[in-house]
Order: C-alpha cells, then sequence, then structure tokens
C-alpha cells in the first residue's frame, strides 16, 4: 500500500510465478499463498474453526482460510478498503483503529471466541524508514491487543511485521503471551522484501485473562 510501482516492478510483477498460480487457479492475489504456506507448515487451520483476517483486501487470506475451514467454519474479514464478497466471509469494511469499526467486528463475532487471528495489515508507506516502521508496529500492536482479547485459550495468532526499532520487543511481548513463537518467511514472500511473519501458537492462560492485555 502507498508504493509507487516503477516499470520495473510491473515486470517483474507480471512474470512472477505465483502472480500467475494466482491467476491460474481463481485465487484474488499472490499473497493467499503465503498464508497457505504458512498454514501448511503449522497446522494451523482446520474445519470448524473460527478465523479472523485483519487487512484482508482483496481476499487472498480470506479465500485460503474460507476453503479449509469449510463447510462449518467462519471468516470474519476488515480491511480498510472495498473487498468483493467472499463465500463463507462476513465482510467489515472499516479503519481498524476505530472504535466504532472494532465494535462492528466485536458484533459479528456475537460473543464467540476465537480459533485464529491474521493480520497482513500494514500502513500507506511514506518512504520515511523510521515512519513507516512506528505505524507498521501500531498496527501490529493492535492486532495483538485484538488477538489477546478475542482468542480461545491455546489459540494461534499470525501477523506480518517489518525488520526494524521495535521489532525484537514486539517478539519479546509475544513470547510472554504465547506458549511458542515462531519466525516463518514463506516462499511465497519476495526474498528482497524485509518482511516477515510471526506465528504465536497456544495462547497462554495468563494471557486470556481480560486483565492480562500486555501479558
Amino acid at each position: 500500500m502507498g508504493r509507487v510501482r516503477g516499470k520495473s516492478w510491473m515486470h517483474e510483477h507480471v512474470a512472477d510465478v505465483y502472480v500467475k498460480r494466482a491467476r491460474a487457479e481463481g485465487l484474488r492475489s499472490r499473497a493467499a499463498y503465503k498464508l497457505a504456506q504458512i498454514a501448511s507448515r503449522d497446522r494451523l487451520l482446520q474445519p470448524g474453526m473460527t478465523v479472523v483476517d485483519l487487512g484482508a483486501a482483496p481476499g487472498g487470506w480470506s479465500q485460503i482460510a474460507a476453503g479449509r475451514v469449510a463447510p462449518r467454519g467462519r471468516v470474519i474479514a476488515l480491511d480498510l478498503l472495498e473487498m468483493p464478497r467472499l463465500p463463507g466471509v462476513t465482510f467489515i469494511q472499516g479503519d481498524f483503529r476505530d472504535e466504532a469499526t472494532i465494535a462492528e467486528l466485536e458484533r459479528a463475532l456475537d460473543g464467540r471466541k476465537v480459533d485464529l487471528v491474521l493480520s497482513d495489515m500494514a500502513p500507506n508507506l511514506s518512504g520515511i524508514a523510521s515512519v513507516d516502521q512506528a505505524r507498521a508496529l501500531e498496527l501490529a500492536g493492535l492486532a495483538l491487543d485484538f488477538a489477546l482479547k478475542h482468542l480461545k485459550p491455546q489459540g494461534n495468532f499470525v501477523v506480518k511485521l517489518f525488520h526494524g526499532e521495535g521489532y525484537e520487543a514486539y517478539v519479546k511481548r509475544l513470547r510472554a503471551c504465547f506458549r511458542e513463537v515462531a519466525v516463518r518467511k514463506p516462499d511465497a514472500s519476495r526474498s528482497r522484501s524485509s518482511e516477515v511473519f510471526l506465528l504465536g501458537r497456544g495462547l497462554k492462560a495468563h494471557a486470556a485473562r481480560p486483565a492480562a492485555a500486555n501479558c
């Protein structure tokens, strides 16, 4: 989001094997393969699960999640941008930083706890590394706050983050909240990208209590 796309990027994008696969297989984006690869490696998605997908547009992650939790599972997706409808997915359009949007998301959950929270959120980029990193960390922090409030005990969390200032502190917080923390760089993630996906497995019992929002 927010990047200026030049001719070299467009050439790389058109030639990208995952872009071609996504088109051939009817997936919304090449990013779908990032979640598919993480989920397969770590067995994160099972039939009947309730999943929340933050930063969902254009819907690649939601497609993968909905397909794997079907037929009894449910995916609730949220994004600031509009997202065309997907079978098995409830979509909410709004800013995750707004209380009204969170309230709508909580109404959609209707008191049910969540098995897996996914966050592929990223800020609009300014081109100033320190500013962009701070904005990415803010979104990752909000995603974790949501996960701690709504995950089931032993629930799981996947969040996109970038190496830089604040990264180690975020990982430390994850380790206080989850039984196991792993870093994933799926094959579908471009090697030149600094993005990684942090996986928190098994929400600790004390972290699931309302008074322990910061673990």
